[in-house]
């Protein structure tokens, strides 16, 4: 199975993901390509602008990704 199939299977199950996620899980390391070729093929994901925390404490902004619910 090849990265962008299984983004596709991760998100159709209902989970959200980040490019964190996607680089632990399926070695992905340009996550936002992979969901521009599932837009393109019609998926319809939303991205979710998210604030976290890094490893130093530190304030960081990152996207999630989603499939949209409407």
């Amino acid at each position: 199975m090849n990265q962008t199939t299984a983004i596709k299977n991760h998100l159709e199950s209902g989970k959200t993901l980040t490019s964190m996620e996607a680089f632990k899980l399926y070695g992905c390391t340009r996550l936002s390509a992979k969901i521009f070729d599932l837009k393109k093929r019609g998926m319809d994901i939303d991205s979710v602008p998210t604030v976290g925390t890094n490893r130093y404490g530190d304030s960081v902004r990152f996207v999630t990704y989603r499939l949209s619910t409407v």
